[in-house]
């Protein structure tokens, strides 16, 4: 039987509240070692990792959606600053490649997903019974993936799949482009730099107002990804109206990698590996064969627009909006473009996936 302290230190090990404040310790500690070993993107590397792989192990952590909200806040609003004139007059004239990459996205998704459903419909190492295609063509999209596990529910796909395979795909995207990246030595060859470079205070607290309206806006229209896209859209025509507020301070956008790190180093729960290891091993092996054909995609579209490979590389990756803006950022590789390629991929993916399905459904012969 436990003495009261026991009980008392237990209860307060368990409190949301601690849960919350002990995850950001541990993601800051893990942030400073990052930087010290210098590894890319630091202050989001470390957190993930650190975070992922205690939660996996049993030990309880949380996020809070509140910072989650803020980190996505501020990251959309700073990409915004990149958004020079120059620079948006840049995306505009690469309209077509955006669209080339929009295109490969979708095919790559749709062949990612009908590769899955082949392996996991049929006898094989890998095989598992009762995937089916709609589950597998859920799970396979580049971006969206809280939209596709909300898509998929709708359809009576098998959720839990869809959101651990969007889950995995964006850990193993954010953990080896970056080191990739870094490895190659590419770093800072198309720098793109944002609008404001001082961070002025009185102009930093109406950005925020402002921003912070422009999230406020989306929440109340019920739109995709508020926090973030709100805040990028105020801050994208505030710098292309040469209206350049200020600065953000360093430690703000090192924060909100860090909080955004944490809400997807949680979802690694420790049922997370024990779950459909089968289907775990063949999206982990779809993830890799999309990322070397990006790698490959990015390379060709290079040599067509003379574009920097590693910008190219960064824009039609299949991570996250969020995670693969920040290592353009953080890397100094073409930040406006790779923000507009996902943020139009997104739109893409959302409006889509889900017509290309009933597509492929009449396609089909009748049973």
């Amino acid at each position: 039987m436990l003495s009261p302290v026991a009980r008392f230190i237990q209860r307060f090990l368990t409190r949301p509240a601690t849960r919350i404040v002990l995850t950001l310790l541990l993601a800051w500690a893990a942030a400073l070692l990052c930087v010290a070993l210098r590894t890319p993107v630091p202050w989001m590397m470390g957190p993930l990792l650190a975070t992922a792989c205690v939660t996996m192990a049993g030990v309880p952590t949380a996020s809070a959606r509140p910072l989650r909200n803020a980190g996505q806040w501020v990251i959309g609003g700073a990409l915004g600053l990149y958004f020079t004139p120059q620079a948006l007059g840049m995306v505009v004239s690469q309209w077509w490649v955006m669209l080339l990459g929009i295109l490969w996205a979708l095919g790559l998704g749709f062949v990612a997903g009908a590769w899955l459903h082949r392996v996991h419909a049929g006898p094989g190492p890998l095989h598992m019974a009762g995937v089916s295609r709609l589950t597998t063509h859920f799970a396979s999209p580049i971006g969206g993936a809280s939209e596709m596990t909300l898509m998929g529910e709708r359809f009576g796909a098998q959720t839990d799949l869809i959101a651990s395979a969007h889950s995995l795909r964006v850990l193993m995207v954010t953990l080896i482009i970056p080191f990739g990246l870094q490895w190659s030595g590419l770093h800072g060859v198309d720098v793109s730099l944002p609008g404001s470079r001082v961070v002025v205070w009185p102009g930093l607290a109406l950005w925020l107002l402002l921003t912070g309206a422009g999230c406020w806006l989306l929440l109340r229209l019920r739109g995709t990804n508020p926090w973030f896209l709100g805040a990028l859209a105020v801050s994208m025509l505030l710098t292309a109206g040469g209206l350049n507020l200020s600065a953000l301070p360093p430690q703000l956008t090192n924060a909100a990698q860090l909080v955004l790190a944490i809400g997807l180093g949680v979802r690694f729960t420790p049922g997370f590996i024990h779950m459909a290891p089968r289907w775990m091993v063949s999206v982990a092996l779809t993830t890799t064969a999309m990322i070397l054909l990006c790698a490959g995609f990015a390379w060709l579209l290079s040599l067509a627009s003379g574009l920097h490979w590693a910008t190219l590389m960064l824009s039609t990756s299949p991570g996250g909006i969020a995670e693969m803006a920040i290592t353009a950022k953080v890397l100094q590789l073409g930040v406006p473009l790779v923000t507009a390629f996902h943020v139009m991929r997104l739109a893409a993916v959302l409006l889509l996936t889900e017509p290309m399905y009933r597509w492929w459904q009449r396609l089909q012969p009748p049973a």
